[in-house]
């Protein structure tokens, strides 16, 4: 028989956006105790986290706020349909209702949330140090993705002690591509960032997962997150065949 191995791949943890997760449902929570204690009439718990839940519905479209799309409410579709179910009951739909627009406020509670979560991560993980993607590299090594790829591994000693030394230097994408296909047939083109850096982890928490690469002479590394692109050069070769 063939072994058969499973692997499940968690999405990076983000402790900013989590703390802001969990910090957006103690306010709901809060309000929803607090209107709980107003009431006359009582409510099972069960009932006033249903209704806050289907009020949350909602119609929204996405938005980019300080590079993070974001989802804003418009329409409160949840506490249309609540009031549609409980207004037949004049007395329920009185007891609900202000849960119902809690549920749609949360919305809002959550991308209040959201919001405040992004310059806490920018201090936690600074976007532009490299030690943010290259908190543990013991593991690091490189894959060829390009045919002219020279066989080479990274020198991690090296890679660890230049860590701190990159600098970072402005990505040049219109003049990299034209120094690559001036005068040279497809196949005599050589690819700037041949080599994929590997196994390296970022720093816990941070949320990120960067591709980076490792650039021909061994001495630039460019890191490629979904939003944008550093450019880093050390004074030293990062590869075993360039170091002394």
């Amino acid at each position: 028989m063939f072994p058969i191995n499973f692997t499940i791949n968690f999405p990076p943890f983000n402790v900013a956006t989590a703390m802001a997760g969990l910090g957006a449902w103690g306010v709901i929570i809060f309000f929803a105790y607090w209107i709980y204690k107003k009431q006359t009439a009582k409510p099972k718990v069960w009932k006033i986290a249903a209704v806050v839940l289907v009020g949350f519905f909602s119609l929204s479209f996405d938005v980019n706020m300080f590079g993070t799309a974001v989802k804003l409410s418009i329409l409160p579709l949840g506490v249309g349909i609540l009031y549609y179910l409980l207004n037949k009951n004049k007395e329920k739909w009185q007891t609900y209702r202000a849960f119902a627009w809690l549920g749609y406020l949360a919305n809002f509670i959550f991308l209040l949330f959201a919001l405040l979560a992004i310059p806490v991560h920018h201090v936690l993980y600074p976007a532009n140090e490299p030690s943010t993607y290259l908190a543990n590299v013991e593991d690091a090594s490189i894959i060829a993705i390009h045919p002219t790829a020279k066989e080479s591994n990274i020198h991690i000693e090296s890679l660890k002690k230049q860590l701190p030394l990159l600098k970072q230097r402005p990505i040049h994408s219109d003049v990299w591509y034209y120094e690559m296909v001036k005068d040279k047939e497809a196949k005599e083109r050589d690819e700037r960032f041949p080599n994929l850096l590997t196994g390296t982890i970022s720093k816990w928490g941070s949320g990120l997962n960067p591709l980076i690469f490792i650039e021909a002479d061994g001495k630039g590394i460019l890191l490629s997150t979904p939003k944008e692109q550093f450019y880093f050069r050390s004074g030293a070769s990062l590869l075993e065949e360039e170091v002394k």
